[in-house]
């Protein structure tokens, strides 16, 4: 009898895990209309009886442009291109800070977040990090990197209800993704670590300043030829 259940037990583990890789495999290629973060958004307001609606329209990698693009690796994950999912180094040290700080330093990869906001919950728990990083190691080994990229512009929440670069633009600027200025790109992407309580459209002081850092970021990395290193990493 345990004998049976435990096979029973094994043979669905290794089904969730085969179309979870199954899954995977096919958002190399189409888009995901819907993302895990944007159904908890609608399932709390809803619980907490909120009316809620939420705005987002794919952009395509073409029609997303390079001062964006870099604005957010320059922002969010300047080893992007030269990691494999995790970043050990910042993993270290945000460990270290930790320990030592009152105040969580986090050390998500692009890579990561693309597999939390996809498919999984927003809260903090070592199951959802343990989930996080099966997610990312297939995102890394079956997408380029450009596609990773894609996914996390598509699907970043950028104010309430606003997902993606597409509805960011028209929210906060009232302009097309294509459009975007650089500093209106620095500013979108100064605000990713709080995007319900910083305003790209009226930024803080503090959104400011970090946009001016981020500038400065993009012009170290070398400005949108850094781009070109995304597309040596992986190959369609």
């Amino acid at each position: 009898m345990l004998a049976k259940l435990l096979r029973t037990v094994l043979i669905t583990l290794f089904a969730c895990l085969a179309l979870s890789i199954l899954l995977v495999l096919l958002l190399r290629w189409v888009n995901p209309p819907y993302s895990a973060l944007m159904l908890e958004r609608q399932l709390r307001a809803t619980l907490a009886g909120q009316s809620y609606s939420s705005q987002r329209s794919w952009a395509a990698w073409p029609a997303l442009p390079d001062n964006l693009k870099m604005a957010v690796i320059a922002a969010e994950d300047q080893q992007f291109p030269n990691h494999h999912g995790f970043d050990i180094a910042a993993i270290r040290a945000a460990l270290s800070h930790n320990k030592n700080s009152e105040s969580i330093r986090g050390a998500s990869t692009i890579s990561q977040q693309v597999a939390k906001n996809t498919f999984l919950w927003s809260s903090r728990s070592w199951s959802r990090k343990a989930l996080e990083a099966w997610f990312t190691l297939w995102i890394e080994l079956l997408w380029s990197k450009e596609r990773i990229l894609e996914v996390y512009l598509n699907s970043a929440e950028w104010g309430p209800g606003i997902f993606g670069a597409e509805a960011a633009a028209q929210y906060h600027f009232k302009t097309p993704v294509t459009h975007l200025a650089n500093q209106q790109a620095y500013t979108l992407a100064a605000v990713l670590p709080s995007p319900l309580t910083r305003s790209a459209s009226q930024p803080s002081l503090a959104t400011a300043q970090r946009a001016r850092w981020i500038s400065q970021q993009v012009r170290q990395l070398g400005g949108s030829n850094y781009l070109e290193t995304l597309k040596s990493t992986h190959s369609e």
